[in-house]
């Protein structure tokens, strides 16, 4: 029996197959020619809106973002160009600080100034609830920090027996070092205020926003800080902008560093931060008192301003006050 022969449906030829190599080939160098043309003519459009917009600016050294409620402000490393600008602190008796832990107080806040503390020796920190402000004895202490948060908050807590304590063991010989809120609170201007600094708050208008902003150290403020004559950065939040109160009782404070910059977000008023005091020393009675509008314990390059600030508190030493009364 002969073999049966079963056709292929649809058979090709070499010739259909060469039709079928040169249309694939046609078209696929279409597309490539389409791509090419498409790319070259973004390209020429983007050069022209360049040409437009002009030669590209170089991005700014610094930052600073919107203070929207509950936005984390980062932190840059690079923000002091990698330099401690102020120089350690030194304390050659053992002393110990109480720092504010309670309503109005950031745990952040506080975390950052023990961690200031941390590396220096013959120091100590405890954490007091406002409880403990009004029934521990403060005299053990060399002084007592107000960190960042809500100055109102933190004076309802600490209630009439807390700041009637607070201040008397200040007046009596103690140290008081307040930063941001706590900066808020040692001012005379509000009714919940411990009335330690002869100061008053330039606007009611507190919401200025967060940013970094520049100061400069005063003379006085070489003394006490240490020397750092260029002006550096320092992380704001919403900190109090100062101006001298009229009290009698009290003498002035002294500026130890001065906004060069600012910061003045949510119509709040512009041009009064720029010269006004970010860190401020003042005699209350028999003690020390140091404020600070901003943030130098989380700036890098700062984290030693506040441990200084504290030297000074314990040292009693008063001769920046009088070299630096007759500015004022």
């Amino acid at each position: 029996m002969a073999a049966q022969m079963i056709p292929l449906p649809h058979s090709l030829t070499a010739l259909d197959l060469e039709r079928q190599r040169k249309t694939a080939c046609g078209s696929l160098c279409l597309n490539v020619s389409l791509l090419a043309f498409c790319l070259c003519t973004t390209r020429f459009s983007c050069a022209q809106e360049a040409a437009k917009l002009g030669p590209v600016q170089p991005q700014a050294p610094v930052t600073r973002k919107p203070s929207n409620q509950g936005e984390r402000f980062p932190i840059r490393e690079d923000v002091n160009g990698f330099k401690t600008v102020i120089p350690a602190a030194r304390f050659e008796k053992p002393v110990r600080f109480a720092i504010y832990q309670g309503k109005g107080s950031s745990d952040e806040g506080l975390q950052n100034v023990i961690a200031c503390l941390a590396g220096v020796e013959n120091t100590s920190v405890s954490k007091l609830s406002a409880e403990d402000f009004r029934n521990v004895d403060l005299s053990q202490y060399g002084a007592v920090i107000f960190s960042g948060g809500v100055a109102s908050a933190q004076s309802e807590s600490l209630g009439e027996t807390g700041r009637n304590r607070v201040r008397e063991y200040v007046r009596s010989g103690g140290g008081y070092v307040g930063i941001c809120a706590g900066a808020y609170l040692a001012c005379s201007n509000f009714s919940w205020g411990l009335g330690l600094l002869n100061a008053s708050t330039v606007s009611s208008q507190w919401r200025r926003g967060q940013a970094w902003v520049q100061e400069r150290l005063t003379g006085a403020g070489t003394e006490v800080l240490g020397e750092a004559h260029a002006p550096f950065f320092v992380r704001y939040n919403n900190g109090p902008i100062l101006k001298p109160a009229e009290r009698k009782d009290i003498p002035a404070y002294v500026a130890l560093a001065v906004f060069e910059t600012e910061v003045a977000e949510n119509e709040t008023p512009a041009g009064i931060m720029i010269n006004s005091p970010a860190q401020a020393i003042a005699h209350f009675g028999s003690g020390r008192v140091f404020v600070s509008s901003p943030h130098p314990e989380n700036t890098p390059g700062l984290v030693h301003l506040i441990p200084r600030g504290l030297s000074w508190v314990v040292s009693g030493k008063s001769t920046a006050l009088k070299a630096e009364s007759a500015d004022q």
